[in-house]
């Protein structure tokens, strides 16, 4: 591989015009290709494996008011009187002559009658594409009662879908930070513009070649985000890494395209397998039960192989004409001479902290351990459950809403759950007696009167729990709930099913932990010819991940300093976190395994000096892999800048 790789980026430095015009025929190409025959991202929340889907899909069936979109208008008078009777009149016809609307819900009153609620049906799921992401309709309609001086939020499915839009403006965040970033490690504009050029052409790519993916499959709206984020963190990494290494061949006197050619043979390998391990975490998602996890991996492998094309292929075309400019100007008015000179007689920090390691190995390594076992231990009380309005910003629509009910009504009212009766397994005085035992429970506040549908093979009614849907009792409801139930009788809603994929994705994650590492040490056995580096690796990046995963328990959960995130109060972890922050992390935690490994694995194979090798492997690659996780961290947190 070594030879092929040498061979591929000694080629492209020498024509580098042969390369960029190579890459805008592909470019052309693609994009035309996604331009033409692509398809459109559309989001397919159904879940199979959940027990609250059978009662949607009857619902669907035969009570599509109650099985579709839905969404919630609340209208609170702030003086402390009812809301005008003419004006609920008004905004319920305006809301009826929707698009897709079936029904609206006759006006819910609160007990002290200045706030009302109105529940919208649609025909269509909320991931319709009338739908999806469209606030217009219902902003619309609720304009005139907002402009007569009431206040009118809006909750539900399809608020929100729409409520906090990506802006789009997280990436330029990432990519300016990223470009500090480099120029702080390169002292060179034009060596840290280089990586993010690359990164950018591979991305800018990616994103139509998944749209050609959605042709193919259903692709989440979320997944082309996904994608970005980590394709472009990867991307300025990778070419980075390149970037790297063919400077220190500048510096020791290597001509241009031999550096570029050294630089792929040596770096560019490091970038293949360690890319090889984050499409192998990627696949990994397919484990976890969920359709809109499956296309994450995919578009997001599509994102990392184009990018890695880039970078073993672009860097050197691009380094080729930068030349010596890719040195920092110190270093090119002095010559390569006075360069080798400044590096050997400065010994870098990297250098210095991996000899005092080295010393007395042990007490560091145990000091370690300790370090990320104390971090982990907050994951033992962790609670995971997806995220509702409750968890939003202050500021949007959807959690004023929430915040209304809440108060106006009850915590529960949030979070209904619903029956669905087949009529043929329970008769009507067995429904009677359901509802009478269900309305004589302590933990459901209310249960309305039962609603058969025109055909007569269902019957629905609805039960309002004593408290919220992220309540930690919440769980245990839903299951004693069902319990109590005799057969033929499904209990769904949104709670129920939140409840259901919180412990899909629990169980799941067992399953997708363990292909992941395992196929990673398969591929790190081969890599490196050892069975102990790979289990090590495996090893660290578990502990560092655990440790992860505590931090974020003690943050959102136990509520340690989340207000400095922009949240008034702690919530549980997101049921989508665990699963999508283990592959991710896995798969780049890895990449900077593989990245000092292979440094230090040359550095042993020419000097056969295992310390000296380990010493003088993390003084190559300290400032760089350092380098490339604050870049990963910038290009996170830029994307976390945006509304949620």
């Amino acid at each position: 591989m070594s030879r092929l790789l040498y061979r591929l980026g000694h080629g492209s430095a020498a024509h580098p015009w042969r390369t960029i015009v190579a890459w805008v025929v592909v470019a052309v190409t693609v994009v035309g290709l996604g331009s033409a025959f692509g398809g459109t991202p559309q989001d397919d929340y159904d879940v199979p494996d959940a027990r609250a889907q059978v009662g949607v899909d009857q619902l669907r069936e035969h009570l599509p008011a109650s099985g579709f979109a839905s969404a919630q208008v609340v209208v609170h008078e702030r003086d402390g009187g009812a809301p005008p009777v003419d004006q609920l009149g008004a905004l319920e016809g305006r809301l009826l002559a929707m698009p897709h609307v079936l029904a609206v819900g006759e006006p819910r009153p609160s007990s002290d009658g200045d706030t009302v609620v109105l529940d919208v049906a649609y025909d269509v799921p909320v991931t319709d594409p009338d739908l999806m992401g469209n606030l217009d309709p219902l902003d619309d309609a609720v304009a005139p009662a907002r402009d007569a001086g009431l206040q009118v939020e809006l909750g539900g499915e399809v608020p929100g879908s729409a409520a906090a839009p990506m802006e789009g403006y997280g990436e330029l965040i990432g990519v300016v930070a990223a470009l500090l970033i480099l120029v702080l490690a390169f002292g060179s504009v034009v060596g840290a513009g280089l990586p993010i050029a690359v990164a950018l052409t591979g991305l800018g790519i990616s994103s139509s070649g998944i749209l050609l993916l959605a042709a193919t499959m259903d692709v989440s709206t979320s997944a082309p985000i996904v994608a970005t984020m980590v394709g472009l963190g990867v991307g300025i990494d990778y070419a980075l890494l390149i970037v790297t290494r063919h400077v220190e061949h500048l510096r020791d006197g290597h001509p241009v395209t031999v550096a570029a050619g050294r630089a792929v043979a040596t770096a560019g390998r490091s970038v293949v397998f360690a890319a090889a391990t984050v499409l192998l975490s990627l696949m990994g998602l397919r484990l976890s039960g969920l359709q809109v996890y499956g296309s994450f991996g995919f578009a997001t492998a599509i994102a990392v192989i184009a990018v890695l094309a880039a970078s073993i292929t672009l860097v050197p075309a691009l380094a080729r004409f930068a030349g010596t400019r890719l040195l920092p100007r110190k270093q090119r008015r002095g010559g390569t001479d006075e360069a080798r000179t400044s590096r050997t007689t400065t010994e870098p920090l990297t250098a210095r902290w991996a000899e005092r390691v080295c010393r007395t190995p042990l007490p560091w390594a145990i000091g370690a351990t300790l370090v990320m076992l104390v971090l982990a231990l907050p994951v033992l009380d962790m609670r995971t459950w997806p995220q509702d309005p409750s968890t939003q910003s202050t500021d949007l629509t959807t959690r004023t809403a929430y915040d209304l009910v809440a108060e106006e009504y009850g915590p529960g009212h949030n979070g209904p759950f619903t029956f669905v009766v087949d009529n043929d397994a329970l008769d009507r005085d067995g429904l009677a007696d359901l509802v009478t035992e269900l309305g004589g429970r302590d933990d459901l506040v209310a249960v309305t009167p039962p609603v058969q549908s025109a055909d007569g093979a269902i019957s629905v009614f609805h039960a309002v729990p004593a408290w919220g849907p992220t309540d930690e009792r919440t769980p245990a409801l839903v299951e004693d709930v069902r319990a109590a139930v005799p057969d033929g009788v499904e209990v769904t809603g949104t709670t129920p099913m939140f409840a259901d994929i919180a412990d899909l994705l629990s169980g799941r994650l067992w399953l997708v932990i363990g292909f992941v590492v395992g196929t990673s040490v398969l591929l790190l056995a081969m890599v490196f010819r050892s069975i102990v580096v790979p289990l090590k690796a495996a090893v660290m990046n578990l502990l560092s991940i655990a440790a992860a995963y505590g931090v974020i328990t003690a943050v959102f959960q136990w509520g340690w300093g989340v207000e400095l995130l922009g949240l008034d109060h702690s919530v549980p972890v997101s049921s989508w976190v665990p699963i999508l922050m283990f592959t991710i992390l896995f798969g780049l935690s890895m990449d900077y395994e593989v990245f000092l490994l292979s440094r230090v694995r040359e550095d042993y194979d020419a000097t056969g000096d295992a310390r000296g090798s380990v010493v003088r492997g993390l003084s190559a690659t300290g400032k760089v892999i350092s380098s490339a996780a604050a870049i990963m961290v910038a290009v996170f947190l830029g994307f976390a800048t945006e509304s949620a």
